[in-house]
């Protein structure tokens, strides 16, 4: 199956040259999991999308409308990828955003689905390794936690290693913090409480992440968000790995440290199952 697109509600691959988006990544995107044609955590990442927003000041879409489009496009999927791009829409060169004194960029739409790539069983069985990228994310609390447009230090960071043994990277911060994945938010279990980096100057406030730490509440697990750093993933008892997509990864091993697959980890796997493109 081809990729399916809408542009602002049009079946049309052309984006105006002159978008900011492209010129600046002035924009927002999301990706959800479309699971027998239904995009999975959708007020989540509506929430999250609106919340970028404001961040932004980017003109908040109608919720109503996108919902509409997602399902125009997803209706008799049963397995696939849905991204959302929205961006501040054409305008002239320059940095500044316009504002009531002239003329108004139109925000940029864009829906886009895609069929799902098939994750390894292994993956969900014995766990992954993963390695620790050089390519450092920078400390910025203005654009933390936001799933803006502009992905170049993620870009950078995968393009370090290309050995399929290695499913995924983890990226530290500038003051050598682990703060998420290339493409995923990290979890760690030390005696039976459950840890995530801390979001305050860099990476993306996954939705996934969200779910877990909410669900994780309800079953009655303890949780924190810490600064963590290598050593602290590698001491824990256990490490996982989670996004929109691929639910829950264990990681059985860090660098040359191997983490054992725990209890915590499978449990909190039964529970995402659901709402991703887990096989």
């Amino acid at each position: 199956m081809n990729p399916q697109v809408l542009v602002n509600g049009k079946p049309d691959a052309r984006i105006d040259p002159r978008d900011r988006g492209l010129h600046y990544g002035d924009g927002l995107f999301e990706t959800l999991a479309v699971v027998r044609g239904e995009a999975r955590l959708w007020d989540l990442h509506l929430d999250r999308l609106l919340t970028g927003c404001q961040a932004l000041r980017l003109p908040e879409p109608d919720g109503r409308l996108l919902a509409r489009e997602a399902k125009t496009l997803c209706t008799g999927s049963d397995r696939g990828v849905l991204k959302i791009v929205l961006t501040r829409g054409p305008a002239n060169r320059g940095y500044r955003i316009a504002r009531t004194d002239g003329p108004q960029p139109e925000a940029t739409r864009i829906l886009i689905l895609s069929p799902a790539e098939p994750y390894s069983p292994i993956h969900y069985r014995t766990g992954v390794a993963v390695r620790v990228c050089a390519t450092r994310l920078g400390l910025n609390p203005a654009l933390a936690g936001l799933k803006h447009l502009n992905r170049l230090e993620q870009v950078l960071a995968r393009d370090e290693w290309s050995d399929p043994a290695i499913a995924e990277g983890l990226m530290l911060d500038a003051n050598g913090h682990v703060i998420e994945g290339t493409m995923s938010n990290v979890f760690a279990v030390a005696d039976g409480r459950l840890c995530t980096p801390r979001l305050d100057n860099a990476g993306v406030a996954g939705v996934m992440r969200q779910w877990i730490l909410n669900r994780a509440r309800e079953l009655g697990i303890e949780t924190a968000e810490l600064t963590m750093t290598i050593e602290t993933l590698e001491q824990s008892d256990e490490v996982f790995l989670c996004n929109s997509l691929i639910g829950i990864w264990p990681v059985a091993r860090i660098a040359d440290a191997a983490v054992e697959v725990g209890p915590v980890t499978r449990r909190l796997m039964v529970e995402v199952a659901p709402h991703c493109l887990m096989p």
